[in-house]
């Protein structure tokens, strides 16, 4: 059994998601553990060398948790034969073209999506990958969410029947600055930063749709700004012109529909921050992050509609809990894992900058839905 290094080019991970599920809860973990586990024996140990540009916070963070490398130089970091592996969660507005260094590096890249923050370039960079023969993938976290593996098991268990129907509710209150500090970046409601709940999120519904129930024909959708003025980091009032609510109608292959529901102005009344119901002839589940409940055809109760009494059913006493028969790793680790195997083995890995591509590509057409108050159809793209 032999140890393999694999030096990692991080871009981008001083902020909250790229320091706690890629740096801390992936690469940092995985070293703990003694490694990636390959078929033969050997293991994988990632070397990660920490880039971004602000020298005071990678010092900071390279510090607290025992990284010797860091720079504020990305093109060093780039020619440096010794690392292979380009990965970025910086700002999606420089995203493809990084992403396009590091290919033009002869690096393979692994990055958090959206790919880009337009389907023009997404597309490019994925035929850019592809002609460079370079391995790459994008983060799809929350295929690998305990609630989500749930509902794959249920679908491939044949539990559902025929499924139906899938409504998605996601979001929470996002606290505008003034009174409170906001519990996300200030960026993410500008339009000229790459900001809107649109582009951030319909990326994430693309994959889970596309993955858990058929591939997406058609969507429809809506979108708001309800909150337009907002205060950033250093307390200073900004324009809110990013659009932070929307709800849209996907019609999916196979004659299943979904319902989408994003804001991040709402209060949450409901089992997670982002909840699943599917609805299938022979049964339904409901899941979460991490549960997953289900109610079975045979156990469904009779309502009668009469608003004129208080109803008698409990209609949460009626689902079961789908038991955790196995333990559940960090969903990003587990990509992390997963693209590392299919860099230094050649394992399957389907989550590759085209199927990234597929995402900002939803996110675009529900916005011209959006604007153009109308359904579109959602073409299989060429790359």
């Amino acid at each position: 059994m032999a140890e393999r290094r694999l030096g990692v080019i991080m871009n981008g991970v001083t902020g909250r998601m790229g320091t706690n599920q890629h740096l801390i809860r992936s690469i940092l973990a995985i070293r703990r553990q003694g490694g990636v586990a390959l078929k033969n024996g050997d293991r994988v140990m990632p070397d990660p060398i920490l880039v971004g540009r602000d020298a005071g916070k990678l010092e900071r963070l390279a510090r607290e948790h025992g990284v010797p490398r860091w720079t504020t130089d990305l093109d060093k970091a780039l020619a440096d034969k010794r690392d292979e592996l380009f990965f970025d969660a910086a700002s999606t507005q420089l995203r493809a073209e990084l992403i396009g260094r590091a290919i033009d590096a002869g690096k393979h890249v692994y990055c958090e999506k959206p790919v880009a923050d337009n389907l023009h370039k997404a597309v490019a960079v994925a035929k850019k990958a592809k002609a460079a023969g370079i391995k790459h993938g994008v983060v799809q976290d929350k295929l690998f969410l305990p609630g989500l593996l749930k509902l794959k098991m249920l679908r491939d268990s044949g539990f559902f029947g025929r499924m139906l129907s899938v409504k998605l509710d996601f979001g929470y209150w996002v606290f505008e600055g003034d009174w409170q500090p906001s519990n996300r970046p200030s960026w993410n409601y500008r339009k000229a930063d790459g900001g809107g709940l649109i582009l951030d999120m319909m990326c994430h519904w693309r994959y889970v749709l596309d993955n858990l129930f058929g591939g997406v024909k058609s969507v429809s959708c809506i979108g708001a700004t309800f909150i337009p003025e907002r205060w950033d980091e250093a307390g200073k009032k900004y324009e809110a012109d990013a659009d932070d609510a929307c709800y849209a109608t996907v019609e999916i292959e196979g004659g299943m529909l979904a319902h989408v529901s994003c804001s991040w102005a709402t209060r949450v009344r409901r089992d997670d921050l982002l909840v699943l119901q599917v609805d299938g002839t022979l049964g339904s589940a409901v899941a979460g992050l991490q549960s997953c409940r289900t109610q079975a055809r045979v156990n469904t109760p009779r309502p009668v509609w009469n608003p004129d009494v208080k109803q008698p059913i409990d209609f949460y006493a009626g689902w079961q809990e789908v038991p955790d028969n196995q333990v559940y790793d960090n969903g990003f680790k587990l990509q992390w894992e997963a693209f590392v195997r299919h860099l230094c083995e050649d394992a399957p890995f389907r989550w590759n900058l085209v199927e990234g591509a597929k995402g900002v590509q939803l996110a675009e057409l529900a916005l011209k839905s959006w604007h153009e108050r109308r359904w579109i159809d959602v073409p299989k793209l060429d790359i």
